[in-house]
């Protein structure tokens, strides 16, 4: 996306560009507040995707954190931990495809019985 645009400007062609690497199966979108607005909300649901702004219920001082933003960023800290994940050394996107699912699965499967 180019710095001199809105984010709100670009949801009709994220949603749809999310929507092809999906197979379509995409339905719900969680962004943050550069997201807002009727025009945003109206592009998604174009494309069959609802978008939900995470935000803030009341003003705060300082930093505080965002629940699912929180949810993301852990997971791209746990799969960091993985060196391989951490440069580009794979010539083909389906190579780094297997190697982020080896990662997510060597963290999930431990916890298994647990997920039951």
């Amino acid at each position: 996306m180019p710095a001199n645009e809105q984010e709100r400007a670009q949801v009709a062609s994220l949603a749809r560009e999310v929507q092809a690497a999906c197979g379509q199966s995409a339905q719900i979108a969680f962004a943050d507040q550069g997201y807002t607005g009727e025009d945003a909300a109206q592009a998604a649901k174009e494309r069959q995707i609802r978008l939900e702004v995470v935000k803030h219920t009341q003003a705060k001082r300082g930093f505080v954190l965002l629940p699912w933003r929180w949810v993301v960023e852990r997971t791209f800290g746990w799969l960091g931990r993985f060196r391989r994940l951490a440069r580009d050394y794979e010539r083909l996107t389906k190579t780094l495809e297997a190697w982020h699912w080896v990662a997510t699965l060597t963290l999930l499967l431990p916890n298994y019985p647990s997920i039951l």
